[in-house]
């Protein structure tokens, strides 16, 4: 499969979840976004670094770092490589100039350890047709399996006993918010779909 390049592009507080963060990663070539809901420890640890900011005494991930370097062992990349019920699944790929290993690691760990050793992030597209949002305009909209009907979905949701056609746009919006933090897709996308009826009518 394709690999396609991810940059950070934003990490910032979770509104409705207490003492998480969303990281939120970047197709290098297009407009689709990944966000991803990570703990506070591993937040400080990207952000640390992102900033270039030098703690007292090192961190996990520095520690990481330091012992790689002192083996000459280098992360050549980083691939979150699966989704699973909202969850997902990274490796490392390590060389010694030698030989390479792929090392599972939790995405946040993963990412924490990209920044470190400067080397590139990488999905699949499967993964961000199912998780990934897409910017129009300043909108996060998002994205479900672009095989699906839009037109049906809209009715589903719209019409269904579960729907939320009777929430207010605020309500909605809010909804769409917890949705995103709980990483629960296709509620989000039945919550976007119910926002964009009603913008075009």
């Amino acid at each position: 499969m394709k690999k396609i390049k991810l940059d950070i592009v934003g990490l910032s507080y979770s509104q409705t979840q207490s003492g998480a963060y969303a990281l939120v990663l970047g197709e290098v070539s297009g407009r689709r976004r990944l966000p991803i809901i990570i703990g506070s420890f591993e937040a400080q640890a990207i952000a640390i670094e992102i900033e270039k900011m030098t703690p007292s005494r090192p961190l996990t991930h520095d520690l990481f770092k330091s012992l790689g370097e002192a083996y000459n062992i280098k992360i050549q990349e980083i691939v979150i490589y699966n989704l699973v019920d909202g969850i997902f699944y990274s490796k490392l790929i390590c060389s010694d100039g030698k030989k390479s290993v792929e090392i599972d690691a939790r995405t946040s760990d993963a990412i924490a350890v990209a920044v470190r050793f400067d080397c590139p992030i990488y999905t699949f597209e499967f993964i961000l047709s199912t998780a990934g949002i897409v910017i129009e305009g300043n909108d996060f909209v998002y994205l479900e399996n672009i095989n699906e009907n839009k037109e049906e979905k809209t009715t589903v949701s719209a019409a269904s006993p579960g729907g939320f056609a009777s929430l207010s746009t605020d309500e909605l919006k809010t909804r769409l918010q917890e949705a995103i933090a709980e990483e629960s897709y296709e509620k989000a996308a039945k919550i976007r779909d119910e926002l964009n009826r009603r913008k075009a009518s």
